[in-house]
């Protein structure tokens, strides 16, 4: 293929890249570019080929996970993802069969469930949150130790 080719997919890559900031094209726009100068360099559309998908799937596995990270790191949590692991008091017994249960947190009230469906978790206990379903605080008792 000859250079303009490589950078016409070049291109392409980069446009979705923009569109969609996935973090996904990007790593195959590398590789076209290094196909582009294999091109340039007169070497076979083998070679292009295979340096083409080599190099995106080297910098896809090795550099992708990085890139998250460094763009992810000064996203916060939502509301709900930071409520994951801490603890509330139950105001109102946590019954799943009944489906009865509340649970305060950071002033507010929210409606929980145990994660086991033959768990009651009477009112003044202290619960950690486990999961969040829906609008649903899911809950385990802590131990009166612990």
């Amino acid at each position: 293929m000859t250079p303009l080719v490589w950078l016409g997919i070049l291109a392409i890559l980069l446009v979705i890249e923009a569109i969609t900031v996935g973090l996904t094209t990007v790593w195959f726009a590398g590789g076209a570019l290094i196909a582009c100068v294999a091109s340039w360099l007169g070497l076979g559309i083998v070679v292009q080929l295979l340096l083409f998908f080599g190099v995106s799937v080297v910098l896809l596995i090795f550099t992708r996970p990085l890139a998250v990270r460094y763009m992810n790191k000064g996203v916060e949590k939502t509301n709900a993802e930071s409520l994951l692991g801490k603890r509330a008091v139950v105001i109102q017994q946590i019954n799943n069969l009944a489906q009865t249960g509340q649970v305060r947190i950071n002033d507010i009230e929210w409606t929980a469930r145990a994660t086991d469906d033959s768990v009651q978790i009477p009112a003044g206990a202290v619960v950690e949150i486990e999961e969040i379903r829906g609008v649903k605080l899911i809950v385990k008792e802590l131990s009166k130790e612990g």
